[in-house]
């Protein structure tokens, strides 16, 4: 079980505990009132229960009374916090990350007979009142002028109330025999007096509190309160209507002689509290005092405070809302020309960022988001759209402003910012409107082959030109790149294979690499390929027969001691929602 929930729940139980104890020094300074006072105090300790504290602190927690950019919690809330919540567990920082584990058996134990006291003391509540629920039905309708249906039943149960919302009076036969007109009379007004009460209701939801809570031994002593409380309650009541105290407390004492099982607590029946005590307080017409007005002031106070105070404890001890950093505005360029090509040329695409400025001639708009997003060329990756994107061409040519590109910016950072300004570009000329997802896929991992890695270090200096690292140049069977680090390898390596490539190798730092095998599997020439130019050729020398050259796979661990591993994982794609054709300009 998560330690999260384990700490909630005992702090649920410390503060039920500290509500209850505060209700019984309640009802000490009310024991001279009226018994429906002391009652009600009473139902509500045994609700609070049900209703955890932290809810109300967390909704008082979720007010944003004010704002600040920098806070310190004040040590009221400090204290205020320790108190409602001493269970509450280390965090996370201050405690040893440990490797998840299962649940421990103790765990499972302890959850284990919780259930069966569940099960075992609801089943048994509810075989009582099965057995209640077939008197009533077994019974005769009796005409007897009072507000619920009365019913007389041949079982040998004492006199109750059943039910909730219809409440039925259950009479034995027998008990018109045995007791006089006037006890009867008292006893029908006391068992109405119940129902003018609602007590019902009141003690079936503590029969759930104590089927929920039964491990709790103060749930069942509040149990106990409730139900002395409801019967003086009901016993001061009948008096006030003019029953003679002796003739009540006769009628009680035959039918406590007559009857001596007594219905579910949920069942208001005569019995059921201290019958001594009872019948010394009827005799002695001990009825109590209605409450002065300092009394009344005080439960107004208490039931304020139970109910605002855990919500002004949250309001407290919240974290004022920290003034939320407006979102930064996207990079863009001061000027940008967008005119489809038409030159029908599908031969010589090409893409440059010299400082601050992209020229795009005769690219699709793939292309172009490939680029922008720093995706490779693997069509896994780059997923939707419509079909003129890899058809439709155009020329584009950007400058930044000399804000945005301010002097001395390295050669990385200045990549970058051209690549934000290119996506800005995109969704405002364009439309579009792409999105991420992650998706289960075959792909392959590059890593380092059990000879080791046979990789040149660069000497280049990435920060002095724009064009002097992080690039490749080729075609479907060689690759040459110059201050290429792992990821830019495993980028390029994507679009040369049947999968995404992620970079799983380890290794750190620019390298200059060249890379020459014959394909693995038939692939035409693609139109964005860069064949090498006649200086490329004349440095490189001319290119050797094909079938002389070992596969990629092969040519990555023999040229370059890597190698690429199959797996199937969750690999991260593009998708695109929506784009349009620009307008020219």
């Amino acid at each position: 079980m998560n330690p999260g929930y384990v700490s909630a729940v005992a702090n649920h139980l410390w503060q039920s505990t500290l509500f209850a104890g505060f209700a019984g020094l309640l009802t000490l300074a009310l024991r001279n009132n009226h018994a429906r006072v002391r009652h009600g105090v009473w139902l509500a300790a045994s609700c609070k229960f049900l209703v955890p504290l932290s809810v109300l602190i967390a909704l008082g927690g979720q007010v944003r009374w004010r704002e600040v950019t920098e806070t310190t919690q004040s040590t009221i809330a400090i204290v205020m916090d320790e108190v409602s919540q001493p269970f509450t567990p280390a965090p996370i920082s201050a405690r040893r990350v440990a490797p998840p584990l299962t649940a421990s058996p103790l765990t499972e134990i302890l959850l284990g007979g919780w259930a069966l006291g569940f099960l075992g003391i609801g089943g048994a509540w509810w075989i009582r009142w099965r057995r209640i629920r077939d008197a009533v039905h077994a019974g005769s309708p009796l005409e007897m002028g009072i507000p619920i249906r009365a019913v007389s039943s041949p079982n040998s149960l004492e006199p109750g109330v059943f039910g909730v919302f219809r409440p039925v009076l259950l009479l034995p036969k027998s008990m018109f025999d045995r007791l006089t007109p006037p006890q009867l009379e008292a006893i029908i007004a006391y068992e109405l007096c119940h129902v003018r009460r609602g007590d019902n209701l009141a003690a079936a939801l503590h029969m759930f509190v104590e089927t929920v809570f039964w491990f709790h031994h103060l749930v069942w002593w509040v149990g106990k309160r409730m139900v002395e409380e409801r019967e003086r309650a009901c016993d001061e009541e009948v008096l006030r209507l003019g029953s003679e105290p002796r003739v009540y407390a006769e009628g009680i004492l035959n039918v406590c002689k007559l009857y001596m099982e007594a219905p579910p607590v949920c069942v208001s029946g005569i019995t059921g509290s201290n019958l001594r005590k009872r019948i010394e307080q009827i005799m002695g017409s001990r009825v109590g005092t209605e409450l002065g007005w300092g009394k009344k002031l005080l439960l107004v106070s208490v039931g304020i405070a139970a109910a605002a105070g855990p919500f002004a404890m949250g309001l407290v001890t919240a974290r004022p809302t920290q003034a939320q950093p407006q979102p930064p505005t996207p990079l863009s360029f001061e000027v940008a020309s967008v005119k489809p090509n038409k030159s029908n040329d599908a031969r010589s695409p090409s893409m440059i960022f010299p400082g601050g400025r992209f020229t795009a001639t005769n690219n699709t708009v793939r292309a172009l988001i490939l680029n922008a997003y720093s995706i490779s060329a693997s069509p896994y990756l780059l997923q939707g759209g419509p079909g003129w994107i890899d058809s439709v061409r155009y020329d584009i040519d950007a400058k930044a402003g000399a804000n945005a590109i301010p002097a001395g910016t390295s050669n990385r950072v200045l990549w970058e910012k051209t690549r934000m300004m290119l996506q800005t570009l995109l969704a405002d000329r364009f439309k579009l409107s792409i999105r991420r997802e992650t998706k289960e896929m075959p792909a392959y991992q590059l890593v380092v082959a059990k000879n080791g890695a046979k990789l040149q270090n660069s000497d280049r200096d990435c920060d002095a030109s724009v064009t002097a690292c992080h690039g490749f140049s080729g075609n479907p069977t060689r690759l040459s790149g110059s201050g290429v680090d792992m990821y830019d390898l495993a980028l390029i390596l994507s679009s040369y294979s049947d999968r995404p490539v992620t970079d799983r190798t380890g290794i750190q730092g620019l390298f200059d690499l060249k890379l020459q095998w014959n394909p693995f599997a038939a692939r035409p020439q693609a139109a964005d390929d860069i064949p090498p130019s006649p200086a490329a050729e004349a440095r490189e020398g001319p290119r050797p027969d094909l079938s002389s050259l070992p596969t990629l796979l092969d040519a990555l661990e023999q040229q370059l001691g890597l190698k690429l591993e199959s797996h199937k994982g969750p690999v991260e794609v593009y998708v695109i929602d929506h784009v349009e054709r620009p307008s020219e300009n």
